[in-house]
């Protein structure tokens, strides 16, 4: 019996969308989740679908973007091209998906039509970026890889997040953990093709953080107890082979390659794979191979074989291992056991250790030489705050590997937004009527859209602040300083400031604040604005300059991206 066909419906064709209330009721929500996380201080979130399962702590853009459920096209274009800048760049989304939204809602309250608005926002993105790369810019900070000062600072403002759960103590220690991981993968021979090592995150629930470490070398978790039979300590010292297997070794049929099978009644293909997998086990143990290493399954049988002839054995080591595997060991991978294995196919580590932390059990593969592969071993108190924890990590060692390509920060704190605002308010008031006649569009629109540019910059940047307190802006730096909530009138200076929110500056008699939100504000800053000197306090918040200026881009387009918007078609099928 046929089933019922049913008519295809047409897609519908929604217009207007920006100024639709559900937008931006959508737009405003969006903007205030990821607010709220935003931060040293932001606040944590729990993700849970309406059909139970695992509950996500979280206060990460990766992680909390990826699992947010939206149901409008304009939403899930938003996120789409956050998650796409934080794929690549590993940090600031959160304040792209901020700065994208605060855009496009002051957009939507502008009395200019949508075309100059893009117009100018991409004017004015230019000037920003002409700003950030210049010689000239006042909060781009040059990193020194031959002083760690400036580096720590780097990544101890990705370590401190708020779901991390560290002490300003542990926070400093695992930024010096992660920056001796990262020095380790730089190689100390460089030649005419230089390629970094790699950095294994070993994370251990249940732990001190202050017992995190680094370790030069490959951790293995053992899923179980290592046989007895074999003995490590009669292991060669400096020469111990191994063999690296990229292929299934269970013994199935559907693994032993492709092709098809012509057979008799009486012959098993089960046990034909068996036998061979055993010749390969014969083979290695001819060679004197003192470790097999698989990324997918071996089999029992085989692995008792094995271990009895003194060869220790460990499986489903996972893809994420092979390359730095065989990059520390010099190993080929063996893509098949139908083949005899050329000699040429294994590789060699220094010396192998079982160790132990926690409740974790790990074969650790020291590496013959300084080879550029190590492991971070991650500890913390709770499952969150070790996958947080990892999180970061991971995103510190990549940014730390673009700085490496382009050694430059920017300030952070929301100091570089403040600042930019600034820049950017005083360059709107001296556009040339050329610019004008070129964006095609009058004094009075450029001069509404550009205040509306800093607006959004400036609330970006004041979304940092989560208990209540007020956002000043000095005349001198152009710089944010946060002051406690319910702070007394006439106050002296001295106890209302104390360090900007970068902290690279001291309060100081002759600086003078403005609240934010004052229309004066702008005009009354001095120019030229002042540069860093060289010297910079150990307790800097930098950002990646490569990163900041990506974010920078990707929030402006999508916004205009927004702005612009005629038409949503969408699939009713």
């Amino acid at each position: 019996m046929m089933a019922s066909i049913s008519p295809k419906i047409a897609s519908s064709c929604s217009s207007g969308q920006l100024n639709s209330d559900v937008l931006c009721q959508a737009l405003s929500t969006l903007r205030g989740i990821v607010e709220s996380c935003y931060g040293p201080f932001g606040r944590l979130k729990l993700i849970h679908n309406a059909v139970g399962g695992y509950v996500l702590t979280t206060s990460q853009s990766s992680a909390l973007l990826r699992n947010l459920s939206v149901s409008h096209p304009v939403m899930k274009l938003l996120i789409a091209s956050v998650l796409n800048h934080v794929s690549r760049f590993s940090d600031s989304g959160l304040f792209t998906a901020i700065l994208c939204c605060n855009l496009a809602e002051n957009a939507k309250q502008l009395n200019v039509p949508s075309s100059h608005i893009v117009k100018i926002h991409k004017h004015l993105l230019n000037i920003c970026l002409d700003y950030l790369t210049s010689e000239e810019c006042s909060c781009r900070i040059q990193i020194d890889f031959s002083n760690s000062k400036t580096l720590l600072s780097l990544v101890r403002t990705m370590i401190n997040k708020p779901t991390c759960m560290l002490t300003t103590k542990e926070a400093d220690y695992i930024s010096s953990l992660v920056l001796k991981a990262f020095f380790y993968t730089i190689p100390s021979v460089i030649g005419d093709h230089v390629s970094l090592g790699k950095m294994q995150i070993v994370p251990i629930e249940g732990q001190s953080v202050s017992d995190s470490c680094v370790l030069s070398g490959i951790l293995i978790e053992i899923f179980s107890s290592p046989s007895t039979t074999v003995d490590i300590t009669k292991l060669t010292f400096g020469y111990i082979k191994i063999a690296v297997f990229n292929v299934s070794m269970s013994g199935d049929v559907v693994d032993s390659g492709n092709g098809t099978w012509e057979v008799t009644p009486d012959f098993s293909p089960e046990d034909e794979s068996l036998a061979q997998l055993l010749k390969v086990g014969k083979q290695l143990v001819y060679d004197q191979v003192h470790l097999v290493l698989c990324q997918r399954v071996i089999h029992p049988v085989l692995k008792q074989y094995l271990q009895e002839q003194q060869v220790m054995v460990g499986d489903r080591l996972g893809v994420a291992l092979m390359e730095p595997l065989i990059q520390m060991t010099g190993a080929q991978s063996i893509s098949s056991y139908y083949h005899p294995i050329l000699p040429n196919c294994y590789g060699i580590i220094k010396n192998l250790h079982i160790v132990k932390f926690g409740f974790k059990q790990f074969l650790h593969l020291i590496p013959n030489e300084n080879k550029p592969v190590c492991s971070l071993l991650l500890c913390n108190r709770s499952e969150a705050g070790v996958n947080e924890l990892k999180l970061v990590c991971q995103s510190a060692e990549h940014v730390m590997r673009l700085t490496l390509k382009e050694p430059l920060a920017v300030l952070g704190g929301g100091c570089t937004e403040f600042h930019l605002a600034t820049y950017v308010g005083h360059k709107s008031q001296t556009v040339t009527d050329d610019k004008l006649a070129e964006l095609g569009c009058s004094r009075s629109e450029y001069g509404i859209v550009a205040d509306s540019f800093c607006r959004s910059l400036q609330r970006t940047a004041s979304s940092l602040e989560h208990d209540g307190g007020e956002n000043f802006v000095d005349t001198k730096y152009s710089h944010r300083w946060s002051v406690l909530p319910k702070m007394p009138l006439h106050t002296d200076w001295s106890e209302v400031f104390s360090r900007c929110a970068c902290g690279l500056y001291t309060a100081e008699p002759n600086l003078n604040w403005i609240v934010l939100g004052n229309r004066a504000e702008i005009v009354s800053l001095e120019l030229p604005l002042e540069r860093p000197s060289g010297y910079f306090p150990d307790q800097l918040v930098l950002d990646s300059y490569s990163v900041k200026l990506n974010a920078l881009h990707v929030a402006v387009e999508t916004a205009n991206l927004i702005v612009d918007l005629r038409y949503v078609i969408q699939d009713q099928n």
